[in-house]
């Protein structure tokens, strides 16, 4: 009787660790930062790393800017790995910080600082062109669909609010490294604009002028949004 009680009090103290969870740095692959973002816009990191386990759950960032220095932490609730409910699976990410209206200039990145998985990068911010916060309505993507392996050709989906805006152009830019720019460009063809939804699929073919073993697509969509997906660039 004596043994089955300490092997129950084993199980519940097991139970409690597992089900109480502490807040941990994780493993960053890649820090992206795309080209284009000027002094009158939310500039974005964008994060791609991994869960090591199952018992990492909800990866979750936070960013502060001293002088022209970003600083992200990027973190994840751990559950204790005794847990038999863990397997050991790699959950990958993709993260977007939004780190605000910067000034022009510069900018170095560091990605959890001072731990084994730290990252570097910089950024740099344009003068913008007008007071406006952004000078183009973009179509209002909400994510991105390859198609078969091997293949460079993408599908943008979403909805638009209104029949009024059609797509004038997609405008690709690079930062010379590891991200492509993509820049759905709408024009307005009617003065009414009443709120409708309009399912769009705009395709295209991802260039092939950068180097990097993965690239990131950052398509910026309407309201000052973006959609991100890390591309296999073979």
């Amino acid at each position: 009787m004596k043994k089955f009680l300490l092997t129950l009090l084993a199980l519940s103290s097991i139970s409690a660790l597992a089900s109480t969870p502490v807040e941990i740095h994780v493993p960053v692959d890649n820090v992206f930062s795309p080209k284009g973002f000027d002094s009158n816009d939310n500039a974005e990191v964008i994060i791609s790393g991994y869960l090591p386990n199952l018992c990492h759950k909800a990866p979750s960032t936070s960013y502060k800017v001293i002088g022209n220095k970003i600083h992200i932490d990027v973190k994840a609730l751990k559950y204790h790995e005794s847990n038999p409910f863990c397997p050991e699976v790699q959950v990958p990410f993709v993260e977007a910080i939004n780190v605000g209206v910067l000034d022009k200039g510069l900018y170095e990145i560091v990605v959890n600082e001072k731990t084994r998985y730290e990252k570097d990068a910089s950024i740099r911010i344009d003068e913008s062109s007008s007071d406006a916060i952004d000078d183009y309505i973009y179509a209002n993507v909400e994510y991105i669909e390859r198609k078969d392996n091997g293949s460079r050709i993408v599908e943008l989906r979403g909805y638009n609010p209104s029949d009024c805006f059609e797509l004038e152009e997609i405008s690709v830019m690079n930062n010379g490294k590891d991200v492509y720019s993509i820049l759905p460009r709408m024009k307005q063809v009617a003065d009414f604009c009443p709120m409708k939804m309009v399912p769009f699929s705009y395709e295209m073919e991802v260039p092939n002028n950068l180097k990097a073993k993965s690239v990131l697509l950052h398509v910026r969509s309407m309201q000052g949004k973006s959609v991100n997906s890390v591309f296999p660039n073979r």
